[in-house]
């Protein structure tokens, strides 16, 4: 049975002035569904209304669809934006247009999730030639911001990831009573930094301290900048344990894999 099309529910008329416009990475090392859930819309504006160094992407009077990507790896986009473009300032590389929101939209945006795979590298398309293809796969009860924890084998997240989920409920019961063996990642570079949680609050407890610090106390850390941890780190889990395992093994399989990875000779753990 065919699914329900995004136009079925926008209603958009007249498909020839139209374009869609596929948000992945609009900068260097930004992630736009991250800024999305950070609520910074007038970055993700930014981007809808980029124009690159040569091509314009509109013309005054189209209609623009904002679609942004929710992980890398699957083809599901959140609608974020529908606006109007009023004014060409004639710019390139950089913002082009002035807008107007098109406010009757707005009920679907940051609701609407659209399945969608795109085998294109040209993310600005004309509606006509892609819209039949844009499959509705949910309307969420309420503004998208995909922060229910994922379970321990699942956990891979960015120092702003962290920082935005760290306190939410279901995060902090999850690991505030779990010890463990996690992993920081340095993704401009690929080392690693391998660390163990058994004290107070487990895990909970060890990430807190990197939240707050960058370096959570560790000395080959503290030689990063707290703004270049906050670009580049990541986060997850290698071993899981409950509260009552005794803490020498714990100890022991941190240093398990430090020996695996190679993290003391190629990266930041120095014992």
């Amino acid at each position: 049975m065919e699914g329900i099309k995004i136009n079925d529910i926008l209603q958009l008329d007249n498909l020839k002035n139209v374009k869609i416009r596929f948000n992945l990475m609009f900068r260097q090392n930004w992630n736009p569904i991250e800024i999305f859930k950070n609520g910074d819309i007038s970055v993700m504006l930014e981007g809808q209304y980029w124009n690159y160094k040569k091509n314009k992407s509109y013309k005054v009077g189209q209609i623009t669809v904002g679609l942004v990507k929710i992980k890398p790896d699957e083809d599901f986009w959140l609608l974020f934006h529908i606006g109007k473009v009023t004014t060409d300032l004639n710019i390139f590389n950089g913002v082009g247009f002035k807008y107007k929101q098109l406010e009757n939209y707005n009920k679907y945006c940051g609701r609407l999730i659209v399945k969608y795979k795109n085998t294109s590298q040209n993310m600005i398309r004309n509606a006509e030639s892609v819209i039949n293809d844009c499959e509705v796969a949910q309307i969420l009860p309420d503004t998208f911001d995909n922060d229910i924890f994922p379970g321990y084998d699942k956990i891979n997240v960015s120092w702003q990831e962290l920082n935005r989920v760290i306190e939410k409920e279901n995060w902090k019961t999850a690991l505030q009573n779990q010890k463990g063996v996690y992993l920081l990642t340095d993704k401009s570079n690929g080392k690693h930094y391998v660390g163990s949680a058994y004290g107070e609050n487990m895990i909970l407890g060890r990430w807190l301290a990197y939240i707050k610090t960058g370096h959570g106390g560790n000395a080959g850390l503290r030689a990063l900048s707290f703004d270049y941890i906050k670009e580049n780190f990541m986060y997850s889990i290698l071993d899981l344990y409950r509260s009552t395992t005794d803490d020498q093994i714990i100890i022991e399989r941190e240093s398990w894999w430090k020996e695996v990875l190679q993290s003391r000779r190629f990266g930041y753990n120095e014992n």
